[in-house]
């Protein structure tokens, strides 16, 4: 049976004042001081309000910006982009499909072996799930993504 993301009031009131600004408010946390930016241990970043899979490590790298940066999502199908003209440019937001959660922006200056796609996260929109906690979390289907080698770590 598919497991059903969405937004509730439970969900939204145990947020912490930054990730309730940034995923419902689209605001933006400081670079550098994040909780994931530097993050290296092997697993899948979920929607922190809805627990929708979005990212996994395997596709994070060091883009020197100071969040959290990916080549791609684990399932495009989660994740939508629309223009944010918010700013003196156009940006592309990303914002999670089932939650409508901000997450962050979207650009083209990421690894060109990968797509050439930077997935520029907030941490704030985000929680970790350790590839060891993946099958008591509810995501067993994503333990593929990792070889035996990461899950160790």
């Amino acid at each position: 049976m598919p497991t059903e993301y969405r937004k509730t009031a439970e969900a939204l009131s145990s947020l912490t004042p930054t990730q309730y600004s940034v995923t419902q408010e689209d605001d933006t946390e400081p670079a550098f001081r994040n909780r994931y930016w530097d993050k290296k241990d092997a697993g899948i970043y979920v929607d922190v309000v809805t627990g929708e899979p979005l990212f996994s490590s395997t596709d994070k790298y060091d883009s020197g910006t100071g969040w959290p940066s990916f080549t791609g999502p684990i399932d495009p199908a989660n994740v939508v982009e629309k223009k944010d003209r918010m700013l003196w440019m156009t940006r592309t937001e990303v914002r999670s499909v089932h939650g409508d959660s901000h997450l962050g922006h979207v650009f083209n200056d990421g690894p060109r072996e990968s797509g050439g796609l930077r997935y520029c996260m907030n941490s704030a929109a985000l929680r970790f799930v350790a590839v060891e906690d993946l099958e008591k979390e509810g995501y067993g289907e994503f333990r593929s993504l990792f070889t035996t080698e990461e899950a160790a770590r």
